[in-house]
């Protein structure tokens, strides 16, 4: 699998290229570690989606297109598309897709949605960002949207992992996006990248969960408990998370929005982490 020809001439599976599908040619792959890797790819001209909305992408397989949900890492306004996935060794889709080199092709649907869009919030002051593992990769497009930082005074980004390298793009975070041609200054001066490690000693070591309860969070950011008269926030990751999050965000007096019904919290529910 080399471009779009070679996709569609494939006779031993006998695959005909969807139309509700495009074929893409992967142009980079990083492994960050044994079990996370991210690749970049080339973007269809007609590809249009919302920051922090998925697609589905995936591989031709016995002759038929295997496919999963992944958000855009990279944002709407970049010239490529970038994913970021787990590796699972038995997993019908990642088993596959983690190997895959630059100038193979991978298929892309050309529907995004999602529901971790600016538009299901009410307008607030601040946003949390509440991520687990590849859960971070929406929020990744997110930060590098101009519209969050017209629409709050600050954006608190977390990430919590497993293991220190499993903080992927933290170099992007915190040396990239701060030296941004267009977005730097809004970053510096609105943008809190908040990791923290769960397996192994770090400066923030615990789930998010644990952090929130017991006010670590609020005292490491100098800032008071989430409110719902000026807080805002987004959640994607693991299952756990997002059950324990939103409970905690409702403890609070956040309520769930939608597509039509704005409100003061949004939860990926199509897919986790996986």
């Amino acid at each position: 699998m080399r471009d779009d020809a070679g996709l569609l001439e494939d006779a031993s599976r006998g695959f005909v290229l969807p139309a509700s599908l495009t074929a893409q040619t992967v142009l980079s792959v990083h492994h960050w570690t044994d079990r996370l890797f991210s690749l970049t790819m080339t973007r269809d001209s007609a590809f249009r989606f919302k920051n922090g909305q998925f697609a589905m992408i995936g591989l031709p397989v016995d002759g038929k297109p295997l496919l999963r949900a992944y958000s855009m890492v990279s944002a709407n306004h970049a010239d490529l598309l970038e994913f970021f996935s787990i590796k699972v060794a038995e997993g019908p889709l990642t088993s596959r897709l983690q190997h895959v080199r630059p100038g193979d092709t991978v298929l892309v649907g050309r529907k995004p949605t999602g529901t971790l869009v600016l538009d299901h919030l009410k307008p607030g002051r601040n946003l949390y960002l509440f991520a687990t593992g590849t859960g971070l990769a929406p929020f990744m497009s997110l930060v590098e949207d101009p519209d969050l930082y017209d629409l709050f005074d600050r954006v608190i980004l977390t990430h919590t992992v497993r293991r220190v390298p499993e903080l992927a793009y933290a170099e992007r975070l915190t040396r990239e996006l701060p030296d941004h041609a267009f977005l730097g200054e809004e970053v510096r001066n609105k943008l809190v990248y908040y990791p923290s490690v769960t397996g192994e000693p770090f400066k923030t070591q615990g789930r998010i969960t644990d952090l929130i309860r017991s006010g670590r969070l609020f005292a490491d950011l100098a800032v008071p408990p989430i409110d719902p008269e000026h807080d805002r926030a987004m959640l994607c990751g693991s299952t756990p998370m997002l059950a324990e999050v939103s409970g905690l965000l409702e403890q609070a007096g956040l309520r769930e929005g939608h597509n039509d019904a704005p409100a003061e919290y949004v939860i990926e529910k199509a897919f986790a982490e996986r």
